[in-house]
């Protein structure tokens, strides 16, 4: 009973890790990224598509992104798509393929930016907290109901501390990467 609390906490905890890194992806460094266009979505024949399935993203150097689209009648709805979408971006098509060159970002752009991650990052310290909440309140009732005893449950419950601890410390490595992937120029 306690292994499978200890269990389903550390794969929330996993999961929460990866929510944070993918929320960090969207946030636009100087360089070029393909995940970039992971949150754009096109009018494909009438449904939302994600932009992935419906062309090649690759770098072509540091500052711009290529697409390059499948049905080339798409070619206006993919660039209205990254035009209209929160990024910022402008696109320009030569044909067959759509380049999107980033522009730089500005001291200040850049220190906002930071503050968005570590809000964000935060927010994942918060969720690890909450498992780590509910799996010493399972281990609690289970000692109120006497089906562990009051030692198992002081080491079930320093365990899920030192998973949450483990965490945490992952999400704060994963914040001091994105920190210095923003600060660089």
């Amino acid at each position: 009973m306690i292994n499978e609390i200890k269990n389903d906490a550390n794969t929330r905890m996993e999961k929460s890790l990866e929510s944070l890194k993918g929320q960090m992806n969207k946030v636009r460094t100087g360089r070029a990224h393909p995940s970039l266009l992971d949150t754009i979505y096109v009018d494909y024949y009438g449904a939302a598509t994600p932009l992935k399935q419906v062309g090649n993203i690759t770098t072509e150097d540091s500052r711009t992104l290529a697409v390059t689209v499948f049905d080339r009648t798409m070619i206006k709805a993919v660039e209205k798509a990254i035009m209209s979408s929160d990024l910022g971006l402008n696109p320009s098509s030569t044909g067959t393929m759509i380049r999107i060159p980033l522009p730089s970002l500005t001291e200040e752009r850049r220190k906002d930016l930071i503050k968005v991650v570590r809000h964000e990052a935060e927010q994942g310290r918060v969720a690890i907290r909450n498992i780590r909440r509910d799996a010493n309140g399972d281990f609690k009732a289970l000692l109120k109901e006497k089906e562990i005893s009051e030692d198992d449950d002081r080491r079930a419950q320093d365990d899920i501390q030192k998973l949450t601890d483990l965490y945490i410390k992952k999400i704060d490595e994963a914040l001091a990467v994105k920190e210095k992937e923003l600060m660089e120029i």
